[in-house]
Order: C-alpha cells, then sequence, then structure tokens
C-alpha cells in the first residue's frame, strides 16, 4: 500500500488501552464494594450500568458534553443504574457509596490503562519515513494531556490536538481540517486511524481522507453498519508490515 503524506492517529483504543471491556471492570471495581452494594452481585451491578451507559453515550449531543466530564458522568451513570435496579423492588445504596463506586472506577481504569505493544515503534517508524504525523483526540484537556505525557507520545507527532484544548473534536469536520492544515496536507494526503467508526471512519472518509478502522476485539463490523472503512486492522502493529520503507510521495 502506497504511503501517505500524514497520518491522523487517535489516541485511546487505538494507540492506548484505556476504556476497553468496560462490563469486566465494573465487575472488577463491583466486586471491591461486594457488602455496600449488597444485595446486588458485581455481574447484576456491571449489567445495569452497561445497559444505562449505553443509552446515556448514544445521544450525540450528551457525548459531546460529557465525555469532557467524564468523571462526573460515571456518577450519573451509576446513578442510573442503581435507580433502574431499584425498579425491581430492591433499595438502592446511598448517593456517597455511589460516588465512591463511580470514583473508583475512574481510578481502576488509570491503574489498568497501557500502551499496545509497538505503538511507538509504528509511531516512529512512520515518522522515519518522513510521514506528517498528527494526534487527534477528544476529550478533556486535562485527562488526555496526561495520558500523552504518561506514555510519551508528545515528541512523536508533529501536531497534537485535544478537543478540550481546541473547543472542537471528531466527528465535525473542522476537527479534520484543523489537523490536515496543520500538517499542510490535503484530505486525500491523509490515513485517519482509529477504532471509533463514525469518528474515525464515516466522517473522515465524507472529507476524502482514507480511513482505516482499528478492530480491537475482532469481531468484526457490528450487524447493519452502514460503515465501510478502506482497511480493517486488529492493531497499529499491522500498519507497517506491507508498507515501503521509502519516504513518502
Amino acid at each position: 500500500m502506497p504511503l501517505p503524506r500524514a497520518i491522523l492517529f487517535d489516541l485511546d483504543e487505538t494507540l492506548i488501552s484505556a476504556y476497553g471491556r468496560p462490563e469486566a471492570a465494573w465487575i472488577a471495581v463491583a466486586a471491591e464494594f461486594s457488602e455496600a452494594l449488597a444485595p446486588w452481585s458485581p455481574a447484576e451491578v456491571a449489567a445495569a450500568v452497561a445497559a444505562f451507559a449505553r443509552g446515556f453515550w448514544a445521544d450525540a449531543e450528551r457525548h459531546r458534553i460529557w465525555r469532557q466530564r467524564i468523571g462526573e458522568a460515571r456518577r450519573v451513570i451509576a446513578a442510573g443504574a442503581f435507580d433502574s435496579l431499584a425498579a425491581a423492588g430492591r433499595p438502592a445504596p446511598a448517593a456517597d457509596v455511589l460516588h465512591r463506586l463511580a470514583d473508583r472506577f475512574t481510578a481502576y481504569r488509570d491503574e489498568q490503562m497501557r500502551l499496545f505493544p509497538d505503538a511507538h515503534a509504528v509511531v516512529d517508524g512512520f515518522r522515519a519515513r518522513g510521514i506528517r504525523l498528527a494526534l487527534v483526540t477528544n476529550g478533556a484537556a486535562e485527562v488526555q494531556r496526561a495520558k500523552i505525557a504518561r506514555f510519551d507520545l508528545a515528541h512523536r507527532f508533529d501536531h497534537i490536538q485535544i478537543e478540550g484544548e481546541h473547543g472542537f473534536g471528531k466527528p465535525e469536520e473542522r476537527a479534520y481540517h484543523h489537523a490536515l492544515q496543520a500538517l499542510g496536507v490535503a484530505p486525500g494526503e491523509a490515513w485517519m486511524v482509529g477504532d471509533n467508526l463514525e469518528w474515525e471512519v464515516t466522517a473522515p472518509q465524507r472529507l476524502g481522507i482514507h480511513a482505516i478502522w482499528v478492530d480491537g476485539t475482532g469481531e468484526g463490523l457490528p450487524a447493519g453498519s452502514t460503515a465501510r472503512p478502506d482497511r480493517i486492522i486488529r492493531a497499529v502493529s499491522e500498519l507497517l508490515l506491507d508498507t515501503p520503507a521509502g519516504a513518502a510521495a
């Protein structure tokens, strides 16, 4: 595959593992609070949270607002999940317990966060080939900057674009245009690489950007999905396998 002049990389679930397998994480955290959450089992708690969270995050405008306040959002989700459970006739824990549960989930996620294997090697490999690189991520400035520093990513990119710092993010068209302009390339000269089908495939494709979807679970496109990635990979480590060593065109 010919190399582009530039690549826009997503951060979470593309270069780092940050939010994958949320239900398993909720089970682990609920188990720590098993006495305070009784009679609800960790599995019941995790299932209720997952169900409420799907509805909570499904609204695009709500998602845009609350992903900037992820810790508070988890408190809202925990409370909503237990409201649903309480409707079955068993009382919900006190509000302070739910706050501590949600805050512990946030801390647990931070503890479990890790860089994907070969992520540095892939980014550095493209940079060595003369490819212009941007890191384009949604979320709050402080949270995302902390991840970038923690995983030694800042110096590896020509442009870093965080939603909370710029006031706009994916899938807004200006998010992609701004990154392309910063790199000095046209849409047809760039790849977008990431795990979100709307943010990293459908939206950038409308602008003429080559879209590479990271299917980290290996489950393939969801049933009924209209997204058609230009390429599907399991991990960014696959990106350099079939690319030439020469400089970009």
